[in-house]
């Protein structure tokens, strides 16, 4: 196989693994009336002078299925950081001791698990455009090769087909983990 031809399709592996990668981060930031870590953990917060994400300013430990506690790791940070998860308006309630800060998610709504499920298939149909804009973008490549007569008719047929199956295999794992995160959203 032509040394070009391997290194657009590694090129476009690479990308579709990146997009699917990218995601299932996004996600993962979709509330299922449970609390997560991530779902707070990249907040910007005020830190010193400069804008530093949540994780990197405190300690994030689920403390149960609907509180995190956030353990600044300087307290003169604490009222940043409550400042910060308030700001981000997630239908959460923010309390602090002092010394810690409580973040509490309350039960989510039927209307609002819907909404949630909407996000997560707005998410899904995002990255699949994507997805098949970098398969165009490859057999754009393969095209202009054939038109080089770099490669054959029946190779490009052949790579056509190769691209596809790959691109499939993807959109088929971004089907699945959406619908595991909507069952996750949906489940009471």
């Amino acid at each position: 196989m032509n040394e070009n031809v391997e290194m657009s399709l590694m090129e476009y592996e690479e990308n579709l693994n990146k997009q699917f990668n990218r995601f299932i981060d996004e996600l993962m930031l979709i509330r299922v009336g449970r609390a997560n870590p991530k779902l707070i953990e990249n907040i910007k917060v005020d830190y010193y002078g400069t804008k530093a994400p949540i994780n990197q300013t405190a300690n994030i430990i689920v403390q149960d299925a609907r509180m995190l506690v956030v353990s600044p790791w300087d307290n003169s940070t604490l009222k940043a950081i409550k400042t910060g998860i308030e700001a981000a308006n997630m239908g959460v309630s923010v309390s602090d001791d002092g010394k810690i800060i409580r973040v509490n998610f309350p039960m989510l709504t039927e209307e609002r698990r819907r909404e949630y499920t909407k996000d997560a298939k707005k998410l899904l149909e995002e990255s699949k455009i994507a997805m098949r804009n970098f398969r165009r973008d490859c057999l754009d490549v393969f095209k202009t090769m054939k038109k080089n007569a770099e490669i054959s008719e029946d190779e490009l047929a052949s790579l056509e087909k190769d691209v596809q199956k790959t691109l499939d295999g993807f959109t088929e794992k971004a089907d699945r983990a959406c619908e595991k995160k909507i069952a996750e959203i949906m489940e009471v």
